[in-house]
């Protein structure tokens, strides 16, 4: 059975419904478009921010090698302009490697954290995770360390993050601990080449 008979009750049906939902369809309308528009001119903004963080990131970075607190003052400024950007990120990781070279490691540590916090490339967390980890242990926050390194999970890591994970133990003193990583750090293929003399110290 036809839903409507005839082309008048068709036609009748439409005004019928348009009364009850014309205006409903009009605003939704609006706001879809007024949404795209907005959607548009966000990506057009975040574009802008990209384009403005890269064309600063050499020369802030370039400040770095002259190792002064201007210099550090500098970058850390650059992050917080951008901290919306993975040049940021960038940047962060650059000047906690500076602050290690200089035995700065707490303030390594704290840029370490914001940048891991900042991040979800896949291939840039793993990265930093495992610095933090190798900065937290030298300032003996063993369980801290260990704790980093588990949150490690990207694939392709896993030799890398047992190795280091078997420093961690080795430096809190856990010699037994220490051998269990490094022997399952060999059974991956990211396999470092000092990872056999480690062993082979802890063997004898």
């Amino acid at each position: 059975m036809e839903l409507y008979d005839t082309e008048e009750q068709t036609v009748e049906a439409i005004k019928d419904w348009w009364k009850e939902n014309g205006k409903a369809v009009i605003v939704g309308a609006v706001i879809g478009l007024g949404g795209l528009l907005g959607w548009n001119y966000y990506q057009g903004a975040q574009t802008d921010k990209q384009e403005d963080a890269s064309a600063n990131y050499t020369q802030t970075m370039q400040a770095l090698s002259t190792d002064s607190d201007k210099a550090q003052s500098q970058v850390q400024d650059y992050i917080d302009a951008h901290k919306d950007t993975s040049y940021a990120v960038l940047a962060s990781m650059q000047l906690a490697k500076v602050q290690v070279e200089a035995g700065e490691l707490k303030k390594a540590a704290t840029q370490l954290k914001w940048a891991q916090s900042h991040t979800d490339d896949d291939a840039l967390a793993p990265v930093i995770a495992l610095r933090l980890a190798r900065v937290e242990s030298e300032l003996k926050q063993y369980d801290d360390a260990l704790t980093t390194l588990k949150g490690v999970k990207t694939k392709g890591w896993e030799g890398r993050v047992d190795e280091l994970r078997g420093d961690v133990l080795l430096a809190k003193g856990d010699k037994s601990g220490a051998y269990s990583a490094y022997s399952q750090a060999q059974q991956a293929k990211d396999v470092s080449q000092t990872l056999q003399m480690k062993l082979d110290d802890l063997a004898k």
